[in-house]
């Protein structure tokens, strides 16, 4: 009997403290549940700033001036008188292309005008005999001492003869002409500079033999003007029209580390340089050039570098740092940063509500207002890297809501309470 009791109240304590625990958690999940988050966030104060534009770029650095020299007569390079990364001046003497057949066609040409000229100083002189009989007759057929046909035949002779002499002189200019040529020939086996600058490149070697043609002819050098450099960058479609030719811009070449080089922008290119084409890796990009602004002698042809082309600067605006605003769209808690929904623009559209309104997602920041975090659509300008333009929203001195990224992001909404752990108030106004 007093087992039974002893196993009762065993059971009654096990199932009294199930009971008293099962209460504790129903307590827990009912209190726990309606407590309030408090979110922990930066912030910074509006102010007025200076903005400039970037348009980032990579490329390689080239000379504005350069020039490939090749090879218009065909023959073995006897001399060589440069080497790669000599200077040279403008008509200087490069290298010599053996003349031999080149000078045996100017003799050739001499000799047949020289043949051409005697031929024509003895038809000359025939001619003038001739047209003194011819002149003579003439005379005579007037006074009645000739007869016709003695006239008749003295006017033949005297025009067939002219027609010889006037052919003997078509034979010279001719000629003439194949010895301007050949001396034209002759001279392109001398190669000399087309401008002040350096021997970037070099091609052959001494008594390599080369293939001269005015259209293809074997490469034989390059002549560059190191003294003034650009940057040929591919700009991206998106940010190409944000350029115009007078931008300046900041460069780095790899070489130099953190150095940075000035530039102008020179030209842009209006043709497309598309990269995989068809797939989903298809990039289109646009060629800039960039003149270098004091490059120096260091600078080499062919190194690689990043440009940071400033496309519009304006000052005595109010800014916010960029990763403060962001895009959310009515009536949705799970937003996107404006960055992420750019990224995925051109997916499926969220329906249209039924009261009309759109549902395009709207620029917004968050700032502190008692406490709590108060939403603002706002409108934005031009950014850098760090800040970015408020056209329309604020008016300054707003406390904004500077970070985590998750909580601007996603997190905050209007009303959400929040507690600052830093406060950041940048006294560098424009």
């Amino acid at each position: 009997m007093s087992n039974g009791k002893k196993k009762s109240k065993k059971k009654l304590l096990i199932f009294g403290g199930l009971g008293v625990l099962l209460l504790v958690v129903i307590l827990l999940v009912v209190f726990g549940g309606n407590k309030e988050d408090i979110f922990q966030v930066q912030t910074e104060i509006t102010q007025r700033k200076s903005i400039t534009q970037v348009v980032s770029a990579t490329g390689k650095i080239n000379p504005v001036f350069l020039v490939k020299i090749t090879a218009e007569a065909t023959g073995e390079i006897v001399s060589l008188y440069v080497r790669e990364g000599d200077k040279v001046k403008k008509g200087q003497l490069l290298l010599r292309i053996k003349p031999d057949i080149y000078e045996a066609q100017k003799t050739q040409v001499e000799a047949r005008l020289a043949q051409t000229n005697a031929n024509l100083n003895s038809t000359k002189a025939l001619l003038d005999k001739v047209e003194a009989d011819y002149t003579r007759i003439q005379g005579l057929f007037q006074k009645g001492l000739a007869s016709d046909s003695e006239l008749e035949a003295s006017k033949s002779t005297y025009l067939q003869t002219k027609a010889n002499y006037e052919s003997q002189r078509s034979s010279v200019a001719q000629s003439e002409a194949s010895l301007k040529e050949a001396l034209e020939n002759l001279n392109k086996t001398y190669v000399y500079s087309p401008i002040n600058g350096t021997i970037s490149i070099l091609d052959v070697e001494l008594n390599e033999r080369v293939i001269g043609s005015v259209f293809q002819g074997t490469t034989l050098l390059t002549v560059a003007d190191l003294n003034q450099m650009e940057a040929t960058v591919d700009v991206d479609e998106n940010d190409v029209v944000l350029v115009s030719v007078g931008d300046t811009a900041k460069i780095k070449v790899d070489a130099f580390g953190e150095r940075e080089f000035h530039g102008v922008v020179t030209q842009i290119g209006n043709s497309a340089k598309t990269t995989g084409l068809g797939s989903q890796d298809q990039v289109v990009n646009f060629e800039v050039k960039i003149k270098l602004v004091n490059p120096g002698d260091q600078i080499r042809p062919g190194m690689s570098c990043d440009a940071n082309i400033e496309t519009e600067t304006r000052t005595n605006v109010l800014a916010v740092p960029i990763q403060s605003v962001t895009a959310r769209l009515p009536d949705m808690k799970k937003e996107t940063t404006k960055e992420d929904t750019e990224a995925t623009e051109g997916e499926e559209s969220a329906p249209k509500p039924k009261n009309g309104k759109s549902n395009k997602p709207k620029e917004v920041i968050f700032i502190v207002s008692e406490g709590k975090a108060k939403m603002i659509e706002v409108k934005t300008g031009i950014s850098d890297d760090t800040y970015i333009e408020i056209i329309e929203g604020v008016k300054g001195d707003e406390e904004v809501i500077t970070g985590p990224y998750r909580a601007i992001s996603k997190d905050l909404e209007d009303g959400s309470k929040i507690s600052i752990t830093s406060k950041r108030k940048d006294d560098k106004k424009s």
